[in-house]
């Protein structure tokens, strides 16, 4: 069976590192990477960690020039965050007969905020035979999906609590202006009250995909967030906050039924928080019969953990039926140690 043959869109923080994972497993080619125009011509190792040793050389091109029909079996797009601004990517791929993983919060769950554009990339996906999967760390796995895992050996459910006190450090520019990092604290409050603000991505998308696992009609969906205004100055790779300024952002969210919060989400999340004595953690609580109360403490890093998630979950995506799916619709993430071509079912041809 010829290698796994993926292409990366996007050779930021979050596509750099799926390559530099794909560059070490068994079975995988990276044939392609496609970025912006400063990028076009140059090496793929030259923006990535891993030495190019004795492989073949990947040159960046332009998304025309690098995805073609046959050219892979899989585009994994790391370009933005929301479903609208994603589509025409996703559309340019499975129009030519690739399957798509895109790290986009808003593609975790595209329904919750954009049911039109999820059922026109459902209905594109199918007429070409590809599956389309957004996911990465948050959403996609620990505010929700592992929320659902816990669910499973419990009787009832009466309320869920998920909390992620994380890190931003690892993720790259455009995370960093979603997050208002390094804003002046009026500048931040302005763009809140005019709507520019997107703080976290993925809170209605997690909570439209418990509420469908669960079998839950949600009748109120409300969201707010704080400025985390730092007293030191904070550097990361990618982001900076002097002294008074925002280092993050503190996001909270509420579910509810016939007035009875059902769910309810809390996630404080900055750069540097180590500087300033702040234990990042994930936690599960949930009451019911019998109760949950899950503590992973330090946190699954959000940027190795959405690299992780993106590149593990690509056999669950070529050998899936066409359409958009979520993680709800897939077998679950595990890591790949063996081989990338023993996950993929016989039947599913790779491309030569």
């Amino acid at each position: 069976m010829e290698n796994v043959k993926v292409i990366i869109w996007g050779l930021g923080a979050m596509g750099g590192g799926i390559a530099d994972m794909l560059l070490n497993k068994k079975g995988v080619d990276i044939v392609g990477v496609v970025d912006w125009e400063a990028k076009i011509g140059k090496s793929m190792y030259d923006f990535i960690k891993t030495p190019k040793g004795d492989r073949e050389d990947v040159i960046i091109g332009a998304a025309e020039d690098v995805i073609k029909p046959g050219a892979a079996d899989i585009v994994m797009v790391c370009t933005d965050s929301f479903t609208k601004n994603v589509f025409p990517k996703i559309k340019f791929i499975v129009e030519r007969g690739i399957n798509v993983i895109t790290s986009a919060e808003e593609m975790s769950y595209p329904k919750a905020q954009n049911p039109e554009l999820a059922a026109e990339m459902d209905r594109l996906a199918k007429e070409n035979g590809v599956s389309i999967l957004g996911t990465g760390i948050n959403p996609g796995h620990i505010m929700d999906l592992l929320v659902l895992v816990w669910t499973g050996c419990m009787i009832d459910v009466e309320h869920i609590t998920s909390r992620r006190v994380n890190s931003l450090s690892p993720f790259g520019p455009t995370v960093m202006a979603e997050q208002g990092i390094g804003m002046e604290v009026a500048d931040f409050m302005a763009k809140k009250a005019s709507g520019e603000m997107a703080g976290h991505v993925g809170f209605a998308e997690s909570v439209g995909m418990m509420a469908e696992g669960l079998g839950l009609s949600i009748d109120s969906f409300t969201q707010d967030m704080d400025p985390i205004v730092t007293d030191v100055d904070r550097k990361s790779p990618y982001g900076f906050a002097k002294a008074g300024q925002v280092a993050g952002v503190s996001m909270t969210a509420s579910a509810s039924i016939g007035g009875k919060e059902i769910i309810y989400m809390d996630h404080p999340q900055q750069i540097e928080p180590d500087q300033v004595g702040i234990q990042t953690g994930d936690y599960v609580i949930i009451k019911g019969t019998p109760d949950v109360n899950m503590v992973n403490s330090p946190e699954i890093e959000g940027g190795k953990g959405t690299i992780a998630m993106c590149a593990n979950m690509i056999p669950q995506v070529i050998n899936a039926e066409p359409g958009l799916h979520t993680m709800l619709t897939l077998p679950v993430p595990r890591a790949i140690l063996g081989d990338m071509r023993d996950r993929i079912n016989p039947d599913k041809k790779l491309v030569k």
